[in-house]
């Protein structure tokens, strides 16, 4: 990095009142879980693509996670999958992450797979298989509790296909009462992260098709129970960043999948289609953070639970999950630069648009030079793509061969 980009940089914004020092503090505290499926062999509803250096179990997708965070600095943990990260021994899976630099994130439960699931999990009209999948939640809650995990993050397809499939009442009264139960047996410090979807794999209703549904199943279970947003999971033009600041006004913003879409839920690198949208959800974000007259959205986005939730399907994963990083890191930079006291004082003139320049000048800052000083300074590489090419760890992985894990 050229010290006279940084020392240009700096005299920029502090010419725009902008605390430089407080801003990288921010970037340093910024951490993104990376998926443990995200390293495995995926593909399209007609193909998995195969490559090669996949890993072959949960040990070498945490040896592979932790290269995102050697190279970037703010991927400290990765988020599991069960059973697909089925293990005989959690707490060596624990210290083999450890003994890597980082941690396990969020458990994930999988009631999505199992031909019982045909027509929905804890939905489901047959009260054994409503079991089987509460049986197996209550599996990842122990599970979480032995790798030190503080998140249970839920995803579900539960849905029908077709009108008169299902009882629409029932199904959302079986869902609460299934939550309900994983709830309690959720420790004090643990969280439950409610994700929603509006469709697939089923059509005509998805039994938590929206924000609104897992806000109010959040709301009815408890303090402990979050919504989950998932950047894929919208209707086209939905806005996001609303989204975002209400539920951070009603303190109930537990976590993001970040990803990005072309059409729906297409889990492509983050910021790969709509990158002002990432900025403008961070924005929204970062005035939560700073809004000191409302300590509790200021606290819950201080508490929100970053994660990537991707499939590289033609993409080299490792390089993929880096660069997703690298985006996140640059759209929160740009957002922690809106002088939010000079959008405060815009928006109650009612000058539109002197309050969508103070946005936008934000935006279209260059913060190549904050971020290459950030990660200098947490020992991470300052071109974390450029090193990772150079350290020899992708033709490393190459004698796994191919055939790992789907």
């Amino acid at each position: 990095m050229s010290d006279k980009q940084y020392a240009l940089f700096e005299e920029q914004q502090k010419a725009r009142g902008i605390d430089l020092e407080k801003v990288k503090n921010k970037i340093k505290g910024l951490e993104v879980e990376t998926p443990s499926w995200g390293f495995g062999d995926s593909g399209t509803r007609f193909k998995v693509f195969e490559q090669e250096g996949i890993p072959r179990d949960p040990f070498e997708k945490i040896e592979d996670a932790a290269q995102v965070h050697k190279f970037t600095g703010s991927s400290g943990a990765a988020a599991i999958h069960i059973p697909w990260d089925k293990v005989d021994d959690y707490k060596a899976l624990k210290s083999h992450a450890e003994d890597h630099g980082i941690a396990i994130g969020a458990v994930n439960p999988n009631v999505f797979q199992d031909d019982d699931y045909k027509f929905g999990s804890i939905t489901n009209s047959d009260p054994s298989i409503r079991k089987k999948a509460v049986d197996h939640l209550l599996e990842c809650v122990d599970i979480a509790k032995e790798v030190d995990s503080k998140a249970i993050s839920l995803w579900f397809a539960d849905g029908t296909n077709y009108p008169g499939q299902a009882d629409f009442r029932k199904r959302k009264n079986w869902m609460h009462e299934s939550l309900q139960t994983l709830y309690n047996a959720l420790d004090e410090d643990m969280r439950m992260l409610i994700e929603y979807k509006f469709f697939e794999p089923a059509f005509y209703h998805t039994d938590l098709a929206d924000w609104g549904m897992a806000f109010n199943m959040a709301n009815k279970l408890g303090p402990k129970a979050d919504v989950l947003v998932d950047t894929g999971h919208h209707p086209q033009a939905a806005n996001i960043e609303h989204i975002v600041a209400y539920l951070l006004d009603e303190k109930k913003l537990g976590g993001f999948h970040f990803n990005s879409r072309k059409y729906a839920d297409d889990d492509l690198i983050v910021a790969a289609h709509n990158p002002h949208e990432i900025f403008l959800i961070m924005q929204q974000i970062v005035a939560a953070e700073e809004d000191g007259g409302d300590p509790g959205a200021a606290r819950t986005a201080g508490n929100i639970a970053y994660m990537l939730d991707q499939c590289h399907n033609i993409e080299p994963k490792i390089p993929a999950m880096i660069r997703s990083i690298m985006n996140v890191q640059n759209l929160y930079a740009k957002a922690c630069l809106v002088n939010l006291d000079e959008l405060r004082e815009a928006q109650e003139k009612q000058d539109v648009l002197w309050a969508e320049e103070v946005v936008r000048e934000a935006y279209e800052f260059d913060v190549t030079p904050l971020l290459k000083a950030v990660r200098e300074e947490m020992g991470a590489a300052p071109e974390p793509m450029k090193a990772y090419r150079a350290s020899g760890y992708a033709e490393k992985i190459l004698k796994r061969g191919k055939g790992g894990a789907g």
